[in-house]
C-alpha cells in the first residue's frame, strides 16, 4: 500500500472519528491504533503504554495546570474591573477613546491568563454593557474583543506555547521570551487601526469630554499596579533565567492568590471553583497530549512524515509558498478544531517538512500560534465567537464580521515576521 493512500485511509478515519462527537484525544488514539494495528509489526500494547507514559512523565507539564489555575483566579477576582478602572482615564484622548481599553485589557489580561477564551469573557463580561451605555458602536465593541482576546494565545504565559513546546521538544521559556515582541506588535497594529477607524468615524462615537486631572488618573491607575506586578514577575524571572516556567507559574499562584484575597474576591467557593475549572481543562490538554504523542509514534512506524517531508522537498517549494500553503491548512483546520488540537494533530507529520525546508521550529512555533489566533474567530468553530455570542445574544455570523478586520490584521502580522524574522529570535538570542 502507497503512503498516499495509507495517508488518506487514516485521514478519512480520523475525521470520522471527530465527526462522530468522539473526544479529540480518543480519535488520536484510534487513529494510532488502526495505523499500528494494521500497517506495522510492533507490539502495539507495549508502544502505547511506554510512550503515553514517557510523555506524561514530563517535568515541562507541570508549567500547565499551574498557568491555567493562575488564570482560573484572576478570572473570578476584580482584576477586569481594576483594569477597567485603571486603564479608562488615559484612553479618552486617544482616537477611538474608551475602545483602547478593549484592547490594553486584553493584552493585560491575556499576560496572566494564557487563554484566549478566558481573556474573552472576562474582559467582554465588564466592557460590553459599560461602552454600549456609553454609546460605543457595538460592532466596534464585539470586534475589538474578538481580536485582542487571541492575544492570550501568544502574549506569555501561553498555554498552547506550552503544548507546543512539549510537542515537539522546544525549550518553553524561550518560546515564551519569542512571543513579547510579536505580541506587542499584535497590540500596536490594533490601536493603529482603531485610531485611523475613528479619525474617519468620528460621527459614530460618543463625546467623552471628561477632563481627569492627572493627578486624578495616578491615582486610579494605581488599581493596575498588583496585575502589572504579576506579570513582571512572572515573565520578567523567566527572561532573566531566575527561574523556569515551572517555578514561575508556582509563584504566580501564589501572588494570583494573594491578589485575589487583597481585592476582597478570594471565598472557599471561588476558590474551590478555580481548583476545579484548572483541574479539569488540565485534564482535558493532558489528555490530548497523551493521544497526540502515540499518534505522533505511530505515524513514525508508518512512515507518513519521512516520505511527506521527502515529497515536499523534492517539490522544491519556496519558504514563502511552504508558509502560504500551511498558513491556508491551517486556518481551514481551525475551523474545525480548537487550538491546542490543531497543534498536537499536526506536530508530527508537519515538522519534518518544517525542518526540511531550513524553517527555524522556535520561529515557526510563533508563527503556528498567530495562525491558530486567526482561526479562533473564523466560524464555524471560533472558540471566541461562542463566547461573544453568548455575551452579547448576536448570531455567529455577525460576530465574525465584526472580527474581520482584526483577522486581517493578523495576516499583516504573519507577513511582517515572515519578512523580519528577528521580531520573534531577538529576545531568545539574548537569553
Amino acid at each position: 500500500m502507497t503512503v498516499t493512500l495509507l495517508s488518506v485511509i487514516l485521514l478519512i478515519l480520523l475525521f470520522a472519528f471527530l465527526g462522530a462527537g468522539l473526544w479529540v484525544a480518543l480519535s488520536l488514539l484510534g487513529v494510532g491504533i488502526a495505523a499500528m494495528a494494521l500497517f506495522s509489526n510492533a507490539p502495539l500494547g507495549l508502544v502505547m503504554a511506554t510512550t503515553m507514559w514517557g510523555h506524561s512523565n514530563n517535568w515541562a507539564l507541570a508549567a500547565l495546570p499551574l498557568f491555567i489555575w493562575m488564570g482560573e483566579i484572576l478570572f473570578r477576582s476584580r482584576l477586569s474591573e481594576d483594569m477597567f478602572a485603571g486603564l479608562a482615564p488615559w484612553m479618552n484622548r486617544l482616537p477611538g477613546q474608551l475602545l483602547h481599553v478593549n484592547v490594553f485589557a486584553c493584552g493585560i489580561f491575556a499576560a496572566v491568563s494564557g487563554s484566549s477564551a478566558a481573556t474573552a469573557a472576562t474582559i467582554g463580561k465588564l466592557s460590553i454593557p459599560e461602552l454600549k451605555e456609553r454609546g460605543y458602536p457595538e460592532k466596534m465593541v464585539i470586534g475589538t474583543l474578538a481580536g485582542s482576546a487571541t492575544l492570550g494565545l501568544l502574549i506569555p504565559p501561553s498555554i498552547i506555547l506550552i503544548v507546543y513546546g512539549v510537542a515537539t521538544e522546544q525549550s518553553i521559556a524561550r518560546l515564551f521570551v519569542a512571543g513579547v515582541l510579536p505580541g506587542l506588535m499584535l497590540v500596536a497594529l490594533f490601536v493603529g487601526f482603531l485610531a485611523v477607524w475613528s479619525l474617519l468615524n468620528r460621527h459614530r462615537l460618543p463625546d467623552e469630554s471628561e477632563n481627569v486631572p492627572f493627578r486624578e488618573r495616578l491615582r486610579r491607575s494605581r488599581r493596575l499596579i498588583p496585575v502589572l506586578l504579576l506579570i513582571l514577575g512572572v515573565i520578567g524571572s523567566i527572561y532573566a533565567g531566575l527561574a523556569s516556567p515551572t517555578d514561575a507559574a508556582a509563584v504566580g499562584v501564589v501572588l494570583a492568590l494573594i491578589l485575589s484575597w487583597s481585592s476582597g474576591s478570594l471565598t472557599f467557593q471561588t476558590f474551590k471553583d478555580g481548583l476545579m475549572g484548572a483541574m479539569v481543562t488540565s485534564c482535558m490538554i493532558a489528555f490530548i497530549l497523551a493521544g497526540a504523542s502515540f499518534l505522533t509514534v505511530a505515524m513514525g512506524f508508518t512512515g507518513i512524515p519521512r516520505t511527506l517531508a521527502e515529497w515536499i522537498g523534492s517539490m522544491e517549494l519556496s519558504t514563502f509558498t511552504l508558509l502560504a500553503a500551511l498558513t491556508i491548512f491551517f486556518v481551514i483546520l481551525g475551523c474545525f478544531l480548537d487550538g491546542i488540537s490543531v497543534v498536537v494533530l499536526t506536530a508530527s507529520v508537519i515538522m519534518p517538512m518544517v525542518l526540511e525546508a531550513g524553517i527555524d521550529p522556535l520561529w515557526f512555533g510563533i508563527f503556528l500560534v498567530i495562525v491558530v489566533e486567526m482561526s479562533q474567530i473564523t466560524p464555524p468553530v471560533g472558540f471566541n465567537l461562542f463566547v461573544l455570542q453568548s455575551l452579547t445574544g448576536r448570531d455567529i455570523l455577525s460576530v465574525a464580521v465584526a472580527a474581520l478586520p482584526f483577522f486581517c490584521l493578523m495576516i499583516v502580522a504573519i507577513i511582517l515576521i515572515i519578512i523580519f524574522p528577528e521580531i520573534v529570535t531577538f529576545l531568545p538570542g539574548q537569553m
